[in-house]
């Protein structure tokens, strides 16, 4: 039996954090900055929720390419470290791996820790809903919620 994590609507309409954060290769992510909706994933190497997950978001973001941004934001305090050789040897295709190594959304959003946090914003970068725990993303029921809940904003 799966882990369905808790979906809430608690926090609707608060806006995406004005942050940025680098990949290991330097490139930028300024979050308050992307364009459309965006489902923000926080993260581990170490979280085993969360690496059960990383697969299920590159299908998802595949099936919701063109509508839905999928962002995956490692909490990793080793970063690049751990995080490119996660990334290299699970292939993914449509995730990329940014890093927030002093773990600022997790102090924002998560003080007690809890991972994974994923986060959906519509495309005025205001929060629709939050699914705190593991959730079953490859699902044509996880891509219908995505969907349904954008098109009820």
């Amino acid at each position: 039996m799966s882990t369905i994590g808790l979906t809430t609507r608690q926090f609707a309409g608060t806006p995406i954090p004005d942050l940025q954060f680098s990949d290991p290769a330097g490139a930028t992510l300024d979050l308050a900055a992307t364009d459309g909706p965006v489902l923000l994933n926080l993260w581990a190497t170490w979280c085993a929720p969360c690496v059960k997950e990383m697969p299920q978001l590159d299908a998802l973001a595949a099936t919701l390419d063109g509508e839905v941004r999928v962002l995956t934001v490692s909490q990793d305090l080793r970063g690049a470290e751990v995080v490119e050789p996660f990334f290299v040897k699970g292939g993914y295709a449509r995730l990329e791996p940014w890093l927030d190594p002093d773990a600022v959304l997790s102090a924002q959003f998560t003080p007690e820790g809890a991972l994974p946090l994923t986060i959906l914003y519509d495309a005025r970068g205001r929060e629709v809903l939050r699914v705190v725990g593991g959730y079953e993303w490859d699902t044509p029921a996880a891509a219908a919620m995505v969907r349904g809940a954008l098109a009820a904003e």
